[in-house]
């Protein structure tokens, strides 16, 4: 009986999921970096907490001094602490990279959804729009939206989030136009399913796993947008701070106080490398021509 249990065990199949989880523990790379990833948000969350300074504490008398006992990442100009610093702007430059992600992903699928199902002239009309934007400078589009409405946070996410949709709906569509002749479709059809639920309940599940990957991968790109910005002074408006405005005004000092480029430069690049390896390890992991 055991001998037929274990047949049956080796003859059953797994899922895309189940397969993609146990190469993606496989790669390692990907494995330190999901890990660094996790304990970078989980120290960006709870050291401001524990820290005994405030981030917008000033001391001007102390001024900006090197890493100490008292300030392990030392001080700034304005004698605030370096870590709490870095680690609020850690905080606030993966909220941006979440947030604008989400944006990304929802407008992008469902646009894409909806172009490679409808098909015919509808089709050709959305993706050429797709065409028409991709031709303009994204950043250009985003310092237009943030000088004509406002620089706050909350556009700065809307605004990153409306120019990086553009490769999620190319992929979305793909998916779709492969999916949506097969039989499975033709059968929800032939039990009166409308195209909303053809669309939501049956296309758009069983097009996830590139928008997984197009969204760990666009995370990065979003929060490297976001540090661009900070540099033309469009970011993270003060008394915040996210990575890349912090990198902006250390570049100021960099001379003088090295230490106030160097600690949040270091941060925002173990962030970045870690992420892309992250979306790297995942995009092998569901790629189904390597299972």
């Amino acid at each position: 009986m055991s001998s037929v249990a274990a047949g049956l065990a080796l003859e059953e199949g797994t899922s895309l999921w189940q397969d993609a989880w146990r190469r993606m523990r496989a790669n390692r790379l990907a494995v330190v970096a999901a890990v660094w990833t996790f304990l970078f948000v989980l120290v960006c969350l709870a050291g401001p907490l524990l820290s005994p300074w405030a981030f917008d504490a000033t001391d001007l008398e102390y001024g900006s001094r090197g890493p100490s006992l008292a300030h392990w990442f030392g001080t700034d100009a304005l004698g605030r602490d370096l870590l709490v610093r870095c680690l609020l702007g850690g905080r606030m430059s993966l909220a941006i990279g979440l947030a604008a992600a989400v944006v990304s992903a929802l407008v992008g699928t469902v646009y894409g959804a909806v172009s490679g199902y409808a098909g015919g002239r509808t089709d050709d009309l959305m993706m050429r729009s797709v065409d028409v934007l991709y031709s303009l400078p994204y950043l250009f589009l985003v310092i237009l939206l943030m000088t004509f409405f406002g620089r706050n946070v909350i556009l700065l996410f809307v605004a990153l989030g409306l120019v990086q949709w553009l490769t999620t709906a190319r992929i979305v569509r793909g998916q779709v136009l492969s999916l949506k002749e097969k039989e499975f479709i033709a059968a929800a059809r032939a039990v009166g399913t409308g195209p909303s639920g053809i669309l939501f309940r049956h296309l758009i599940p069983n097009a996830l796993s590139p928008v997984i990957v197009a969204f760990t991968l666009s995370v990065p790109s979003v929060i490297l947008q976001e540090a661009f910005l900070s540099f033309l002074g469009l970011g993270v408006q003060p008394p915040a701070a996210s990575l890349g405005s912090l990198v902006n005004d250390g570049a100021r000092h960099m001379d003088l106080f090295p230490w106030e480029i160097l600690f949040p430069g270091l941060l925002l690049a173990s962030l970045l490398l870690a992420l892309n390896f992250l979306g790297d390890g995942l995009r092998d992991a569901l790629d189904p021509k390597d299972r």
